[in-house]
């Protein structure tokens, strides 16, 4: 099983890593804030109706004035999830008083298992400021359409229907105040070369 776990996410980070080469060649990734075109607007983000790990119901208004930092997982992910939060969470403390300005969102792609208060609990281990997002599975297909984002069940055949994993591309994007794509960070990305590019394009640069 551990085995079979370690080659799933392997798959994980290369269809991620398609996904970012997917975007770039049909220009997702294209002009970033600031000399955004009307296919980037359309093509990363929009808008979405979601549940967060409070119980509250939220869309892409209730973030309007932040920087949205958004990561796309699920909570029985064995690695690549917790990894990716736990770098945001070093990334928020190394920005200090700047990440008041983002709002960190971690979107389930495992409506059946990853409940309000399900989220609540595993976030409990990574930065308080991370806020999770649920929904039901038309509400995350919406989202996940919107942002680009792959995901899908890997089940070994004869498992047990509750015991399987998710497939899902591993990028973290980030949204300007406006809710309009600014840059994204691959899985790998390490927490100072985060902070250090959030607080770059929060001063004004790119």
């Amino acid at each position: 099983m551990r085995q079979a776990r370690i080659i799933v996410a392997i798959l994980v980070l290369v269809v991620g890593a398609g996904g970012i080469w997917n975007a770039v060649q049909k220009g997702y990734f294209g002009p970033t804030a600031g000399n955004q075109s009307t296919a980037t607007k359309v093509m990363i983000g929009g808008p979405f109706e979601l549940t967060d790990h409070r119980g509250s119901r939220v869309t892409e208004a209730s973030y309007k004035g932040t920087h949205m930092l958004v990561f796309f997982g699920y909570t029985f992910c064995p690695d690549v999830c917790p990894t990716t939060l736990s770098t945001i969470s070093s990334a928020l403390d190394e920005l200090g008083a700047d990440a008041e300005k983002v709002t960190p969102l971690f979107v389930t792609v495992d409506a059946e298992r990853d409940t309000p208060e399900y989220l609540k609990e595993y976030l409990e281990h990574f930065h308080p400021a991370i806020i999770g997002l649920s929904g039901n599975p038309k509400q995350i297909k919406a989202i996940a359409k919107g942002y680009g984002v792959y995901y899908a069940k890997a089940m070994e055949e004869g498992a047990d229907p509750e015991d399987y994993l998710m497939d899902h591309t591993s990028i973290t994007y980030l949204m300007d105040n406006d809710g309009m794509y600014v840059t994204h960070f691959s899985h790998d990305t390490e927490a100072s070369d985060m902070a250090a590019k959030i607080k770059s394009i929060l001063a004004g640069g790119q």
